[in-house]
């Protein structure tokens, strides 16, 4: 047994057979009872969702026979689910809180806990360092069996004294997307949209939503195949290939696609081109500021594009700067009931749903801003970039031997440079990691992983070319 469980910006992943096992994640539902059971007391309910990865349902159904053994009230999905599915099922059950089983956008050999809060956004750090403390403590028993402070009870018997129940997350959650968005003018849109679910948890999803309209679903790797051939499931360019084929080939109006627990989009215009993340955010903005005419704050993490910052001045509307990770744009979303928050992996959450990223709901708001406007994904690109200008953007990660890492960390912790390659720094931002935004309203940020023995760098200007340089300086910069 792996005496390591350590959970990251968005849970614990691992590698099926590996680290993670049936043991390890008793273990952390052990851990999490425990939390529960001290800071919420008797009458705790949670959801246990999971995805389409190798044995996910039997993680869940081993989840819930140790939360359940705890005396939790436990909300079991009778299916495989996204996760902003399991999150919205959450605050609509009222529930204390939610496990996800699933790694998300990691190869097929990888599997994963999401541990969700109340309000059905990922758990706060403070959350997350108790869960931590309460599995270290369970690793550390008495006699090294870590396994002998875990409660357990069959899944048949949890289920026959109604401990355990079996719920359709799937229906509330299309009803309650459909309040957000005109499905019904989607449905009668003329043409194809071509959907990429990666073999993942949305499979199905758009299919259900739009089914007996005019609109047809052209559905691909729909099936749950948990070895996801031939791909990684992130919805982005290199991983989109046959999407990116598959939209020109049938004439399509677009392309959309879900990560493999379906709270990421990647969006694909007419010509079959990837949108990358922040094009994809920024049309969002627009497509909710100027085309639905709606108003509100919105959240950006410092990774994202200043396209977002430039539509709020031409609107009027706040944008706030927040730190990577949605556990921070999530808070500020409830505390300012955001229009939309957003970050670089291409997760993207809006006001009225839960303050949760859902790849579901962004393609649909994508798919209506090309109906209400009748011009294609290209079309409204351009007219985003003469709103706000040409913004292109590229991040360089870059391996470091050993060593290297504290002789990076100090001369990022000095670096303040008057000018790169010749463009004056306006200012130096060190909310997260160190930017540099210099006077043409380009900008560069180091953040060293946390996690990998790598730095990244992010630069965003105003062509390809400008970029390619900003990269270049900026690894000069480090001695790289």
């Amino acid at each position: 047994m792996a005496g390591s469980i350590r959970f990251g910006t968005d849970g614990w992943r691992a590698v099926i057979a590996e680290d993670y096992t049936f043991d390890n994640v008793r273990i952390c539902a052990q851990a999490t009872a425990n939390y529960l059971q001290k800071s919420k007391g008797s009458g705790t309910r949670v959801v246990v969702g999971y995805d389409t990865r190798f044995a996910s349902e039997d993680f869940a159904a081993a989840v819930a026979e140790v939360l359940g053994a705890n005396g939790i009230h436990v909300y079991l999905t009778t299916a495989t689910a996204p996760t902003p599915v399991v999150s919205h099922a959450l605050v609509n059950l009222k529930a204390n809180g939610g496990v996800v089983i699933t790694a998300s956008h990691n190869p097929a050999s990888w599997n994963g806990y999401k541990y969700k809060g109340p309000d059905g956004s990922s758990a706060p750090t403070d959350v997350i360092a108790c869960i931590e403390d309460e599995v270290a403590s369970l690793l550390s028993a008495p006699g090294g069996d870590p396994l002998c402070n875990v409660r357990r009870i069959s899944l048949q018997d949890l289920v026959a004294e109604g401990t355990v129940e079996w719920h359709d997350a799937t229906t509330a959650y299309l009803s309650g997307i459909s309040r957000l968005v005109d499905v019904d003018g989607i449905r009668r849109m003329q043409g194809t949209v071509v959907v990429d679910s990666m073999f993942g948890a949305g499979s199905g999803y758009f299919a259900c939503l739009l089914k007996e309209g005019q609109l047809r679903v052209d559905e691909i790797n729909g099936e749950r195949n948990p070895s996801f051939p031939g791909i990684r499931p992130e919805p982005i360019g290199p991983n989109l290939e046959r999407l990116c084929q598959r939209v020109p080939e049938t004439g399509a109006l677009m392309g959309i696609a879900t990560d493999g627990d379906a709270d990421r989009v990647g969006i694909v215009d007419e010509h079959g081109n990837f949108l990358n993340q922040h094009q994809v955010f920024a049309l969002l903005c627009y497509y909710l500021l100027g085309i639905r005419g709606e108003r509100g704050d919105v959240i950006r993490s410092i990774t994202t594009s200043n396209m977002i910052s430039l539509l709020g001045q031409h609107y009027n509307v706040p944008v706030h700067v927040t730190q990577v990770g949605f556990k921070y744009i999530a808070p500020l979303m409830l505390q300012h009931n955001a229009l939309i928050g957003g970050e670089e992996s291409g997760g993207y959450a809006f006001r009225g749903h839960v303050p949760e990223r859902d790849g579901i709901l962004a393609g649909l708001f994508f798919l209506d801003m090309v109906r209400q406007t009748g011009k294609t994904p290209s079309v409204l690109l351009q007219e985003l970039y003469d709103l706000v200008g040409p913004h292109h953007y590229d991040r360089l990660d870059q391996d470091l031997e050993p060593g290297d890492r504290d002789r990076i960390e100090a001369t990022l912790k000095d670096l303040s440079p008057t000018d790169v390659g010749g463009v004056p720094v306006a200012h130096t931002d060190r909310m997260d990691g160190v930017m540099l935004v210099l006077q043409d309203a380009s900008w560069i940020l180091y953040r060293l992983s946390g996690t990998e023995p790598l730095v990244r760098i992010y630069a965003e200007g105003n062509s390809p070319q400008r970029v390619r340089e900003l990269l270049d300086q900026g690894r000069s910069l480090l001695g790289l």
